[in-house]
């Protein structure tokens, strides 16, 4: 397998906290021999189990980068018995536009897993994380919300796995963040995502929707900084428990829980967020903008649930998801 130009100015298996860079050489018109520098920082203290944090694998969800950026600025070795690993930029040109892919690549870095040593900058994150970060680590949890396209509940998340051994530490992991909202997330397509990647190595895997519109809230980040604390703590990496309050447990037992546009419009939400809908209640309505005095498009619930996402912008396009509607366990 032909190595991966990636090289990292931190020494992963070194206690204390080292703060550097993921190097990976990008020759472009502004710079000849230049590099996309992607920050990482790496903490450890003697051995014990390995977290993996990720923000900005969609480089318009920003609670990820906050609540890491944060955390690579405070964590300290001493408190730690086991490492630390966090990458609050995972897809730094995306990030860096604030776009969900990347303005180099056009490369959305949670489709190209397993990646690739020699293809696009975008591939090659990915297989560096793939061969590189993914086998050190013990625990991954990856930071998303909705970006500037879809607005969520905020909520943790674990995938239905064939180990359920394995799916059951997902599941503990998922309690132990401790979002408003926990659910077992139906993906639309899980082929070529970073989840996947690590839930076929074995990983401990959770990931989130902290939100969306393509910014942050308050409430989000704050979300976003006691969850990461909580799962170091529940991986035993920090000393204490778990911070736990309430949360709402979620499913989404098949397809129905999606509710995809066959229109382009106006849209016009008739439920908020977090609102209990059940089947056949109105979710929205999309009107034609080009004329008046046709009457809109009606979408209702096809299921009984919790409306868990929805469409962020004031206009949809067909094909889009209106809504998601997920079920109290």
């Amino acid at each position: 397998m032909q190595r991966n130009p990636i090289s990292a100015t931190v020494d992963f298996d070194a206690d204390g906290v080292q703060h550097g860079f993921l190097k990976l050489p990008h020759s472009h018109d502004a710079s000849a021999w230049g590099s996309l520098m992607i920050p990482v920082t790496v903490a450890r203290n003697g051995d014990g189990p390995t977290a993996l944090f990720t923000g900005g694998n969609h480089g318009d969800e920003y609670e990820g980068p906050v609540a890491l950026f944060d955390l690579a600025a405070t964590v300290r070795a001493e408190d730690l018995s086991g490492r630390v690993i966090i990458v609050p930029a995972m897809n730094l040109p995306a990030f860096q536009a604030g776009k969900r892919t990347s303005p180099v690549d056009g490369g959305n870095m949670n489709r190209v897993f397993p990646g690739n040593p020699v293809g696009t900058v975008t591939e090659k994150i990915a297989d560096y994380f793939q061969r590189t970060l993914l086998p050190l680590a013990d625990y991954v949890v990856d930071i998303h919300s909705g970006g500037k396209t879809l607005d969520f509940v905020p909520f943790c998340a674990a995938h239905v796995l064939a180990d359920k051994a394995q799916q059951q530490r997902c599941v503990e992991a998922m309690a132990a963040f401790n979002a408003p909202y926990s659910i077992m997330l139906l993906e639309v397509d899980a082929t070529g995502m970073y989840d996947t990647a690590a839930e076929e190595m074995g990983k401990v895997f959770i990931s989130t929707e902290l939100g969306g519109g393509g910014t942050a809230r308050a409430s989000t980040v704050a979300i976003a900084k006691r969850g990461v604390r909580n799962l170091l703590r529940h991986a035993g990496i920090l000393e204490g428990a778990p911070e736990i309050g309430e949360t709402v447990n979620l499913d989404m037992p098949d397809g129905r829980c999606f509710i995809s546009s066959e229109h382009a419009g106006l849209l016009e939400p008739c439920v908020d967020l977090g609102a209990e809908v059940s089947e056949g209640d109105l979710v929205c309505k999309i009107h034609d903008p080009a004329r008046t005095g046709v009457a809109p498009v009606i979408y209702k619930s096809p299921i009984d649930g919790v409306l868990t996402a929805r469409h962020f912008p004031g206009l949809i396009g067909m094909g889009d998801i209106v809504a998601v509607v997920a079920v109290r366990v």
